[in-house]
């Protein structure tokens, strides 16, 4: 897919809002699974994206037990037959961005290529950081504090549970 993205004008008043979960190398998955398993997370990541569009890679659709409830579940991908129950398949980004005409904020919700084509037109990220480097074979974009400024931040340190600390962050586009 091309990282050359030119938005159609429509979708200016939307706010897409990247959202993941990142070790401290910008680490998101290994070989198609997640790198933890974070129960805060989980609730965060549901609160916020209930009720909304999620624009999604095939890969991280596959790696789900099925198309995530009370969602508009969007999946973009190269493949022209592809096919998933409970999802709209799409094949660029302007056409996964048409899919979510009546959400205001839609959410990004991977994998790292589906992150890499959105980041530069995203407005928001949220983002859970684990506080741990990981061994990973997908990454999440870099985040440009020339482009992005902080605008929350809440640490979390570990517990019985997890043996890592993470902060929840959110990040919104500067220029």
């Amino acid at each position: 897919m091309k990282k050359n993205i030119s938005i159609n004008k429509n979708y200016e008043d939307k706010e897409l809002t990247l959202i993941a979960a990142v070790s401290e190398n910008n680490g998101l998955g290994l070989n198609n699974k997640l790198l933890w398993n974070l129960r805060e997370d989980l609730i965060r990541f549901k609160k916020l994206t209930i009720g909304h569009s999620i624009i999604m890679g095939r890969k991280t659709f596959e790696s789900l037990p099925n198309a995530l409830p009370e969602r508009k579940n969007i999946i973009l991908t190269r493949n022209k037959n592809y096919k998933a129950q409970n999802a709209f398949i799409t094949h660029s980004v302007n056409e996964a961005i048409s899919l979510t005409d009546d959400d205001k904020q839609p959410f990004i919700i991977g994998g790292g290529e589906i992150y890499s084509l959105f980041i530069d037109i995203s407005k928001k990220i949220e983002l859970t950081l684990i506080h741990r480097k990981y061994k990973a074979d997908t990454f999440f974009p870099i985040i440009d504090s020339n482009k992005w400024g902080k605008i929350y931040e809440k640490y979390n340190p570990s517990k019985v549970k997890e043996t890592f600390s993470y902060s929840f962050v959110t990040y919104k586009k500067l220029i």
